[in-house]
């Protein structure tokens, strides 16, 4: 049985499996609809370049929701220091 380059398919998750780190930090991201979408996409093509638009849109949210988190750790900072 030889394996050819990646499967792009999402695995679907047992009930006594853990969910995956990097699938938990999506989710928690907001992002999940543009990750899934990125995969149902290369699944189809198997050609990252006619996903772009899926990539693009993924990696604009994550961007946004690290921008987010920046500005919350910068906030509970100053909060911090005020409290001393």
């Amino acid at each position: 049985m030889s394996t050819q380059g990646h499967t792009w398919s999402r695995q679907v998750k047992k009930e006594d499996e853990e969910e995956d780190p990097l699938d938990q930090l999506i989710s928690r991201s907001g992002c999940a609809a543009s990750h899934y979408a990125v995969q149902e996409c290369m699944a189809q093509h198997q050609d990252w370049r006619q996903c772009q638009p899926q990539v693009q849109a993924f990696k604009d949210c994550m961007s946004k929701q690290q921008a987010r988190r920046r500005e919350e750790l910068q906030r509970r900072k100053e909060q911090s220091g005020a409290h001393h």
